[in-house]
Formats: C-alpha cells, structure tokens, sequence
C-alpha cells in the first residue's frame, strides 16, 4: 500500500500547508517537514517489519439500476427481486454557468432503460493494531509518536481505497488498460469515482449502514459503526464505485425542504431526524 500513499494531506494533518514533495523546498516549513516525513518513514519501516497494523477490506459489485434519485439492488441479473436501494441527493443550488444539477444516480442506467447497470460498494480500514500500538507510545508520554502512529494509519487506509479502486475498476473491466503512476491516481486521472457518505457528492452519514450490510463489513473486515455512524477503526474508509465514464465528483449543497421531505419519505426517516443530519446542508430554517 506504501506506493500509494498520498503524503500531502500528512502534512497538513501536522498543519504544514504544501504539496509534497516541493514542501521540502518551502523555505518557512522544508526543514520540519523533512525531518516528520523521515521519522515518519522510519516508523512505517517497523510497521512493516513488526506488522503492528493490519489492513482488512471488502468490495464486490451489484446489479443495479436508478429510480429517479434512488440506485435500486437487485440480488441478481434477473433484476426481478430488489434487495435495497442508495438514496441519493440532487443539486438545487443555482452556481453561475450552471445547467446541470446532479445526483448520484444520475451515474447509473435507470430502471425504464432495461440496460443491465452495476454499481460497487467498498470498505477498508488500516486502523487494526492502531489504537494498541499508539497506547506503547503514550505509556511513555510519547505523544508525538502516538499521533504519528494514528497519521500514517489514515494516510495508509486511504492509499488501501485507491489500491482498492485501482482493483476494481480492472475487475470491472474499463480499467484493464491503465498505465497510471502515484501521481496520476492521485489527480484521479481514471474513469469513475467513489464518492464516500459524509462528503459533499452524498453527504448523509445516515446510508452508511446499508453499505456496510450490503458488504458484510463487520464479518468480513472487522468494521462497525458508532451510534453516530463514524467507523472503527478510525482509519478506515468506505463508499460507493460508479464506473460511467461521465461520473464526476459535485457538491450538493444546499436543499429545499421539498427534497427533504421526499427524501426522507424514501428513507422511511423522520423529516426531523434528516434536517438533523443534513443540518450543514439545509437552504432553510427547519
């Protein structure tokens, strides 16, 4: 996973704002963040060597087609039996230039197509061993070296969703044909996304359940979630692969009540509850 590590969000975790590598050029921050990045090298080398973090992770593909705004599962490629479905948000917030409000599902065939469409699901975490090996440090009122600990799991669980991704789009199949470096998969130079709950594409934490039964997430990779759905380990990271070759990653914004409404009616959720969850994102006082 090493090799595909994004190191610039590590640093700014240490709020040394730079890209790496030239923030080791930045005349104000270079020499401290060599010296973080060269310990932090030496503790990924005993992670390694000891093996004191485990990554485990899932992903798998599902027969799918869109319902207005909602992506419907089916057990199988009949698509006679549906199994669930990903809600999903739409645009309404007007932006300058801006003729297309999107939502998720507009990434997926929709039923009325009879096109048989996929979408993906994945779950990962690098955070197994994590909380244990950073109690060592502060046993020694390390703390430096317990927070660092707690960095390279999350920069090595992200690097495990692009590795992952970088799989699944070969398995799919449009990716067979890739020749992508570090640096290309970071500046997501491939087709498809994987939008993850809780950022702007799909910003209700609340779907996160469904994703983790639709993967067996907790059998499968010692995944759970909180009663405020953050996942545990902390390292860890899950969403959702659509491989259109028009998929793009957007912000939904701000919403009306009126999607709200319907969106919890969908959902089987209170009005209430939603505008709780979906409080940064309300274009009104609920």
């Amino acid at each position: 996973l090493i090799p595909f590590i994004d190191w610039s969000p590590f640093f700014m975790a240490w709020e040394l704002k730079g890209k790496y590598p030239t923030i080791f050029d930045d005349v104000t921050v270079g020499n401290e963040a060599k010296k973080l990045f060269d310990d932090a090298q030496k503790l990924l080398d005993d992670i390694v060597t000891t093996q004191k973090l485990e990554a485990r992770g899932v992903y798998g593909f599902f027969p799918a087609n869109s319902d207005g705004d909602d992506i419907v599962l089916f057990d199988d490629d009949d698509r006679q039996n549906e199994t669930g479905r990903i809600y999903t948000l739409r645009q309404q917030w007007e932006r300058r230039g801006q003729e297309t409000f999107y939502a998720l599902a507009d990434f997926v065939a929709p039923v009325s197509s009879e096109r048989k469409d996929y979408v993906g699901a994945f779950a990962c975490t690098a955070g197994h061993g994590c909380n244990e090996f950073a109690e060592q440090f502060d046993r020694d009122h390390d703390d430096y070296n317990s927070i660092m600990v707690k960095a390279l799991a999350d920069r090595l669980a992200e690097a495990f969703a692009e590795w992952l991704h970088q799989k699944a789009r070969k398995d799919w199949g449009f990716g067979k044909q890739e020749q992508l470096g570090t640096n290309d998969l970071i500046a997501e130079k491939y087709r498809g996304i994987r939008p993850a709950p809780g950022y702007p594409a799909c910003p209700d934490h609340t779907e996160k359940p469904a994703l983790f039964q639709l993967l067996d997430a907790e059998n499968v990779a010692g995944m759970s979630l909180t009663e405020n759905f953050a996942m545990t380990p902390a390292a860890s990271v899950c969403g959702l692969y659509f491989g259109h070759p028009e998929s793009r990653y957007f912000a939904v914004d701000r919403i009306t009540r009126e999607q709200v409404q319907s969106y919890a009616t969908r959902k089987g959720m209170a009005e209430k509850e939603i505008e709780r969850w979906l409080a940064p994102n309300l274009g009104y006082d609920p």
